[in-house]
């Protein structure tokens, strides 16, 4: 029986993957470095701390390395977070999972301002027990430290009992790290054959999607086994 479950936010909840890719490759011209927009959002989903390395030497990294990530940061608030709306039913799905007594986290890398801004984006306040962010972790995705700090604030539940929620192939190899199972979503626009060789034994294709699963679904949770949800022909297209 799942009792718990670990949300990531950023392209899980709220529809900020365009968004952060864009601020980053535009922070990376910024600073002389010229990168496919396709390229940088393939890593989004991981932390600043796992993300520059992929584009900047240890040299550049000890130059500029902070400065760039604060340039980001500035850039991303000022000129793209006004721009992240909710996906679709997200307030809802909360609602039924707290109605049935599971025990919700987010589990997120973004800034502890922007995760306050999603979660009154989705109007889930008092609707979750734990909360973190990037302040909470060492490492960021894939790594899992984002995962166990989830736990510790859920009171280190059993792995068995407790499911993640990813839009990204990083959310699930962290989980895994971990034991957890993860449930993938399609919103977060990561193709689902990327989210199955990473791990995932489900997917949908959004919150909403989830939640009607929830609904029609006799079992526990639609996840309730390996392959219990699975993306339609047209979200195999994505």
């Amino acid at each position: 029986m799942v009792e718990n479950v670990i949300f990531d936010v950023d392209g899980t909840l709220v529809d900020s993957v365009d968004e952060h890719a864009e601020a980053w490759r535009r922070a990376f011209l910024h600073f002389g470095r010229d990168i496919p927009f396709a390229h940088v959002r393939s890593q989004i989903g991981k932390g600043a701390d796992q993300l520059i390395p992929i584009f900047f030497n240890d040299e550049e990294l000890e130059r500029f390395g902070k400065e760039l990530e604060e340039y980001r940061a500035t850039l991303f608030l000022r000129e793209f977070l006004p721009k992240v709306r909710p996906l679709p039913r997200v307030r809802e799905l909360f609602q039924r999972l707290h109605q049935k007594g599971r025990r919700i986290a987010l589990a997120s890398s973004a800034k502890d301002e922007e995760l306050k801004h999603y979660v009154r984006l989705c109007g889930i306040e008092g609707l979750f027990e734990a909360r973190t962010s990037k302040e909470d972790a060492a490492a960021s995705k894939p790594e899992p430290d984002i995962f166990e700090a989830a736990l510790a604030r859920l009171g280190k539940p059993e792995a068995t009992v407790t499911v993640v929620v990813g839009d990204s192939p990083h959310d699930a190899l962290a989980a895994s790290k971990l034991g957890l199972a993860t449930v993938g979503v399609l919103s977060g626009g990561f193709s689902a054959e990327d989210l199955r060789a990473a791990g995932c034994r489900a997917l949908v294709k959004d919150p909403a999607e989830l939640l009607r699963l929830d609904e029609e679904s006799s079992a526990d949770w639609p996840w309730n086994g390996p392959g219990a949800v699975s993306a339609s022909k047209d979200d195999e297209s994505r």
